[in-house]
Formats: C-alpha cells, sequence, structure tokens
C-alpha cells in the first residue's frame, strides 16, 4: 500500500502547482476528477510505480558507487583481511561473511569456483559475525589461525567453518585445530585477544557505513551485490565490471 500510494503521489506530482492555487471548490473538483481518471486508467499508478522503483534503484546504485569510493581502501586494501585468488587480478570480489549464514554456505564452493575458474580475480573475505555468540566465535577462530598461522591455515579454517554442522563452542572449535594439524591452545588463547576484536569491530563499523546489514554481501568491483547470488549471475556480473573498466 505504501508503494501504491508513492506511486500514486509520482502521478500527481506535476499538477501540485496548479491545485495550490486552487480555491477549496476547484481543490475538490479536481480531486474528483482525479479519482474518476485513476478509477478509469488503474495502469497509470503502475506505470508510476515502475518509474518509482527505477528511480530508486539508480539512487541506491548511485549511493553504493559513492560509498565505494570513500572506503576504497578499508574495502579493497585493508592488511586484516585475507586475500585469495591471484592476488594481481584485474577484478577484486570481496565478501563480508557470517559462517552460521545458511546463504554464505550456498554460496562458498560457488565462489571458490567462479574464482579458480576465472584465474583472474582477487578474492577478499571479510569477517562480519551477526548471528550471535556461535557467529563470533567461529569469526574469532578464523581469524586466530589468520594472524598465528597465515593464508593457507585460514582458507582452511574457513572451509571447516563453513562445513561443520556442530555447534561452534570451544570444544568443536578446538577438534577443528587437531584436524587441521594445529595445536588448539594456543588458537583459543588468541581468539580473546584485542588484535582479533579489532578485525571484528573494524569490520563492522565499515558495514555500517557501507549500509551493510546481511550476510552474503558481495563488493565486485565496482558494485555492491547484497545477498547470495547463484554463479552464473556472479560470472555476469564480473564480466560487466570488467567490461567497465576495460571502457
Amino acid at each position: 500500500m505504501r508503494r501504491l500510494l508513492a506511486g500514486t503521489a509520482l502521478a500527481l506530482a506535476a499538477a501540485l502547482p496548479a491545485a495550490a492555487e486552487m480555491t477549496a471548490e476547484e481543490r475538490a473538483a479536481f480531486r474528483a476528477e482525479v479519482r474518476a481518471y485513476l478509477l478509469e486508467n488503474p495502469e497509470v499508478l503502475i506505470e508510476a510505480m515502475n518509474e518509482l522503483e527505477l528511480r530508486e534503484q539508480v539512487a541506491a546504485a548511485e549511493r553504493d558507487k559513492q560509498i565505494l569510493a570513500e572506503q576504497s581502501a578499508a574495502i579493497f586494501n585493508d592488511p586484516a583481511s585475507w586475500v585469495g585468488g591471484n592476488p594481481d587480478g584485474d577484478i577484486t570480489v570481496v565478501e563480508f561473511i557470517d559462517y552460521r549464514c545458511g546463504y554464505c554456505r550456498k554460496a562458498w564452493q560457488e565462489v571458490d569456483e567462479l574464482v579458480a575458474a576465472d584465474g583472474n580475480i582477487r578474492f577478499v573475505l571479510k569477517e562480519f559475525p551477526i548471528l550471535g555468540e556461535q557467529s563470533v566465535l567461529s569469526s574469532r577462530f578464523a581469524i586466530a589461525v589468520l594472524q598465528l598461522h597465515g593464508s593457507e591455515a585460514y582458507k582452511a579454517a574457513h572451509d571447516a567453518l563453513l562445513s561443520m554442522r556442530a555447534d561452534a563452542s570451544p570444544e568443536a572449535l578446538a577438534r577443528v585445530a587437531e584436524e587441521m594439524g594445529l595445536e588448539p591452545q594456543p588458537i583459543l588463547e588468541r581468539m580473546n585477544a584485542d588484535e582479533v576484536t579489532k578485525v571484528i569491530e573494524d569490520n563492522h563499523r565499515l558495514a555500517q557505513t557501507m549500509e551493510i546489514s546481511g550476510t552474503p554481501t558481495f563488493i565486485v568491483g565496482g558494485t555492491m551485490v547484497r545477498g547470495y547470488v547463484p554463479l552464473e549471475a556472479m560470472q555476469q556480473i564480473v564480466a560487466e565490471q570488467r567490461e567497465a573498466k576495460e571502457g
């Protein structure tokens, strides 16, 4: 109903200056005429709503473009974030991820396939736990692994956390570390370090600035993609961004 009213307002916008100068009787007659016209031509409302939606999409895209430009360093070149794929790739894909997010799990292997098959994508992961304490524990574990054991171990932890079906308790995370061939205790201790907390806090501040409230959220080159997107669509977005960059 709100969008219907907005569409109606847009359809009548051009007539408002003249209506403001009318007498009360003239305004009543004008309203009656408009009502009759809309009842006879309801497609006008659909056209107005479509135009409103298009304007909103254009405005949102422009707002995203401005945010990406302003936050470019934090998004693409934050030294605390894991970087995979081709470090010298011509397109960067950034993902804000929560390990307990069902759609992040759905996108996981498709994103891996996208990066591997393309061969020229630089892939950045942003730890963004928003679904409760288990999400926070999982991200702390992954960040601790990255800080203590480096990039390769982080990717292994990342994959393990996305495929883990058990609750993300300290005991379960210790078993993940053991299965990776790592000593659990130093990782569990590091999870509570200020350096780990800072990564999560910085990512949350960045997400708030970028108006990101859900996962997964992707930045593909110069565009923001909110939510899960199938592999074929992601490939198309990458191709479009590559073409735009070359153009």
